[in-house]
Parts: structure tokens; sequence; C-alpha cells
């Protein structure tokens, strides 16, 4: 099936990387409203608010997001102990969002859905901010195939439920396939970050992203189960022939829509134990405060 992504869009030359929308209609709008955010460009100054974003951190729940900016915030040494970071989408119900230097967090729901919406507005929010060399990560909870309990996966790139690497999606009557595929480079600098931490079993696969939390993840509890045990275990050990090691409901269209905004996103993290994230974010964050395009932003970090 065709990509149906237009020809034409706005782009932002942005340094080394390149912060692309593919809309030429938002060139007609006067004002682009971020409806989920709370925010707008007719309302907001962008790029004095956002426009020295350098790494962007996604997850699930607005509470633990708050705790990432929190703890971030800490052991960078980017706010004082006990500081509280208030919601900058406070203004509606729907994501929360905290910034701490050049360090955004944002929460995205549950599901692929749920985090569509919210990167289309958070996509725009970077480029209206015309930020440069942006790193997007996601961090959050997944089942493990084939791991112990508290290992942590640096997603290659996500699949399907069928162990394809794509995310398909019917617009305008017609199923587009768009690549899933993550920065590997990216992936090289984490798993560094965990050789060097050595705390976390970590290991560069295969995100599995389905459209579901019960059927979708073959388990055995959920209001409807219409296979046997067998079957499962048989759909499981093809995963991880297929080199999958996690499970979870959002990556396919994080890497779809972050490989269509150009450079503005490079890979995902999606650990089982959320604290292990957190770790391998600091850890990774300081090796790069040393690159030469993040060394002015990230000057205050310890």
């Amino acid at each position: 099936p065709p990509d149906l992504s237009p020809a034409s869009g706005r782009s932002l030359q942005s340094g080394d990387n390149l912060i692309h929308l593919s809309n030429p209609h938002l060139e007609k709008m006067k004002d682009d409203i971020l409806y989920h955010f709370a925010l707008g460009t007719g309302t907001h100054d962008f790029p004095a608010l956002f426009g020295d974003v350098k790494f962007v951190c996604v997850g699930g729940s607005p509470s633990r997001m708050k705790a990432f900016i929190t703890y971030i915030a800490e052991e960078l040494g980017l706010g004082s102990v006990g500081a509280d970071y208030p919601n900058i989408c406070a203004g509606t119900d729907r994501y929360a969002m905290y910034k701490v230097g050049p360090v955004l967090s944002v929460s995205h729901g549950m599901g692929i859905p749920s985090i569509a919406i919210m990167l289309h507005e958070l996509i725009k929010l970077l480029y209206h901010s015309k930020c440069s060399n942006v790193t997007i990560i996601r961090i959050g909870t997944s089942g493990g195939i084939g791991l112990e309990p508290g290992s942590v996966v640096i997603t290659s790139q996500s699949v399907d439920a069928t162990f394809k690497p794509q995310f398909e999606q019917v617009i305008l009557g017609k199923t587009v396939i768009r690549s899933t595929n993550l920065d590997d480079q990216l992936a090289k600098e984490l798993m560094q970050c965990s050789k060097e931490i050595n705390e976390f079993n970590t290991v560069i696969g295969n995100t599995m992203c389905t459209l579901d939390f019960y059927e979708g993840q073959a388990r055995l509890d959920g209001a409807i189960c219409l296979y046997v045990e067998e079957e499962k275990l048989q759909y499981l050990k093809a995963a991880y022939d297929a080199g999958v090691r996690n499970i979870e409901m959002e990556s396919s269209v994080f890497a779809a829509l972050c490989n269509l905004s150009g450079g503005g996103c490079r890979s995902t993290l999606v650990p089982p134990w959320y604290q292990a994230g957190c770790s391998f974010y600091k850890h990774w964050t300081k090796q790069v405060a040393a690159k030469k395009h993040y060394k002015e932003a990230l000057c205050n970090f310890k």
C-alpha cells in the first residue's frame, strides 16, 4: 500500500538535524492550536518557552512523568531539591507536560490512538519552537519475552503483531504502511550506558506493538479468550524467534511519526522497570553533554 505523506511540507533547518512537518496545509493557518496541550501559537511564545529543548522523554502516566522530571532535575543539577515543577498543560486533563532546562517530559496515555494525538502536537510544538538536535525517547513498562524480570529492552525497531516492522493505518479509506525503524546509533549509545552502569540486564531487540492489552498480547486473563495456553506459548515462541524481546502498545506509531519528522527522533527506550529507564536516561544525558551540539544547552549538568 502507498504512503500518503505529502511530497511537500514545512521544514526547519535546525543545526545537524531537521524538524519536518509533512503538512503543507499548516502554511494557510494564521494560528496553530495544539488542542490537547491547551497551547497555541497565537497565545504562547513557543521559542521562548521551548526553544532550548534538546531531550524529550515521553511515558504513559502523568504522575510518572512528573516523577521523572523531578528525578532528572535533581540528578543533573538543573533544579533545587524539593522543587515543584508545574504542569505546562494544566489547561487540559488530556496530557501532562513538565520542563526543566533542555529536558521536556510528556505523558501520552495508553495505546496507539492516545500517543498518536500527543505526538502530532509534540512534533508541531518542537517545530514552532525552532528546536534543533532533539532526541525523543519513550520510557515505560512492557512485558518481556524470554527475559528475566527487571531487564531493559532498547528497541531497534517496532514490529506489529505479525512481526512486521511497520505501522499500518487507514487514511481516506486507503491502507498506509509506514516504517518503524529507529536510530541504530542511539541504541548503541544506550547499550554502552548499560555496560557502564552495570546494574540492569539489557538487550537490544524488537518491540512488538499490539492493539490491546489482553488478546493482542496473548494473555489468558481477559474477559474474552478463545485460545488455549498451548497456542499462546507457540505464538510467544514465534515472536521470540522473530527477534521480539518485549511487548507494549505505543512503539509503532511512535517510530512512524518520529521518522516522518526527520531528525526529530533518534530511538526509543522501553524498560520493564521504570527506575532503570531513569538511570539510563540520566547516564546517557550526561554523556552527550560533552558533545559539541549539546554542550551549550547542558552546561549546568554535573
